[in-house]
């Protein structure tokens, strides 16, 4: 039988970029892959949506955005002079197609939830399956991932505090939700970028716009990513994942999909994910890749009707969007202030002292725009000298590598009226 030949050659309609040209048979191929198609399910912003209806992209969308950015980085590099083979180029543009492949249901929220291993671990495992796949295709892109290639700065496109990951969440964030202050002057960016020495730079014309990149960047984590109705949400989403493991390890009847079932009964260590257990079945990267933000949302509509009431209550909660009130504070809530406010709760919406601990969220949200100590920007000049982003820029940027922290409390909002 005559095989039918494929055109991979696709073009994508983005919203925040236009049309995006997919070139190259493998990153087609990887594209279609299941693996990667389950990023379609994964929110970009969690469960940000509750406060910006309009962020609902998807960790899918975003990946085809750095590549898209990634071809333009080249472009503007090949330009410049700089040697990038096509087989660099394309591992490179791989390694950032699949940079987020390993991320948890709603992103980060979850991230040390149901799994006790970072997004990148994970990533980097799902790489080394789909390389075992492809049969050694992903080799280099995994060396470049993991910074092991003798070019640097091409890793430094992948993950650095100028790659191609933060140029497109920010644009595509800020777009989604309407922020305008997260907006970036993307294109200017990626024309200046340069390198020197084997390390990613900026050309000094471009200063200005990384002054605005990352007071941009400072602004999106205050307004979005950290907003105190997100963080609220986040909260309650653990505590409600939490109860619901509680109630299994009992014996208690649930509804849960099968995908989460396992993540809720097995506590599974980075060694688990390391030695690639079998459950069910199944292997655990396997189960994770079939975990999504579905999983999570069905098992929670349902929940909502539980005879458990702080299953039910918190259910509804996300499911209604009825949050809790959330206050910011320079200093942790000290032990009284926590006695009080479980007090009320025991009072007015659940006695049982250890359920009441429930519905009173608490801790500390930090914001680093920039840490110079960690792959600094650096700007070039025309001159040949480098000088780290603070030196060069003649605004006071050391505010930006502050790191702030902020105590929030989180509790019901009915509380309030007593």
């Amino acid at each position: 039988m005559q095989q039918i030949q494929l055109n991979k050659k696709k073009i994508i309609n983005d919203p925040v970029f236009g049309f995006i040209n997919l070139q190259s048979d493998i990153i087609f191929d990887l594209l279609e892959h299941p693996t990667f198609q389950r990023l379609r399910h994964i929110k970009q912003l969690g469960l940000s949506y509750l406060v910006f209806p309009g962020a609902n992209h998807t960790r899918f969308e975003h990946a085809i955005g750095t590549v898209h950015l990634m071809r333009q980085a080249i472009s503007v590099l090949r330009i410049k002079g700089h040697n990038i083979t096509d087989k660099e180029a394309e591992a490179v543009t791989i390694a950032i197609l699949l940079h987020d492949i390993g991320h948890a249901p709603f992103s980060h929220v979850l991230e040390n939830t149901l799994v006790n291993i970072s997004h990148e671990n994970i990533s980097l495992m799902l790489m080394q399956e789909l390389n075992r796949e492809f049969n050694g295709k992903l080799d280099l892109a995994i060396k470049i991932f993991t910074n092991k290639y003798k070019k640097r700065f091409l890793h430094q496109l992948v993950a650095s505090q100028l790659d191609m990951d933060r140029l497109d969440y920010l644009s595509r964030d800020s777009f989604f939700t309407g922020v305008v202050e997260g907006t970036i002057g993307l294109e200017r960016i990626i024309k200046m970028l340069n390198v020197h020495n084997d390390q990613l730079v900026v050309d000094v014309k471009g200063i200005y716009s990384i002054e605005k990149f990352l007071i941009s960047r400072r602004l999106m984590y205050w307004q979005v990513y950290l907003h105190k109705t997100v963080v609220a949400a986040e909260f309650l989403l653990i505590n409600v994942l939490k109860r619901a493991k509680e109630l299994i390890a009992e014996g208690k009847t649930l509804f849960v999909t099968p995908t989460l079932k396992i993540f809720l009964t097995n506590n599974l260590t980075p060694e688990d994910f390391n030695t690639n257990k079998e459950i069910e079945g199944k292997n655990v990267l396997t189960w994770y890749t079939l975990l999504d933000d579905n999983d999570i949302l069905i098992s929670i509509k349902d929940w909502q009707n539980h005879p458990d009431p702080v299953l039910s209550k918190l259910s509804q909660g996300i499911t209604n969007r009825k949050l809790p009130r959330t206050k910011f504070n320079e200093k942790p809530i000290s032990a009284s202030k926590k006695e009080k406010y479980i007090n009320k709760i025991r009072k007015h919406i659940i006695t049982d002292p250890e359920k009441a601990k429930y519905f009173l969220m608490t801790g500390v949200i930090t914001n680093n725009a920039y840490n110079k100590h960690y792959e600094n920007i650096s700007v070039l000049y025309k001159d040949g000298t480098v000088k780290e982003i603070n030196d060069a820029s003649d605004i006071n940027l050391s505010a930006l590598g502050k790191t702030v922290k902020k105590y929030f409390v989180c509790y019901p909002k009915e509380l309030d009226i007593y």
